[in-house]
């Protein structure tokens, strides 16, 4: 009876520390290089999107330098 406790025990100790049961990117170094790109232009592209959302990409209006808006 010890013997199978302390083999859960076990079992259940080094499944937790190995990580995900199924791994996120590709085992292939070529495809898992594409798709960390693919991830990271998402992360940037939310960004962008977070700042349009919230006019963080607006031009500032009290800059020092009066920028004419009209057709000269």
């Amino acid at each position: 009876m010890r013997r199978l406790i302390f083999t859960a025990l076990l079992a259940t100790a080094l499944s937790s520390s190995t990580g995900c049961l199924i791994p996120l990117y590709s085992g292939d170094p070529v495809r898992r290089t594409e798709q960390l790109i693919f991830t990271s232009e998402d992360l940037r592209a939310l960004l962008n999107e977070w700042e349009r959302f919230w006019f963080l990409d607006q031009p500032s209006h009290l800059t020092p330098q009066r920028v004419h808006g009209g057709v000269i």
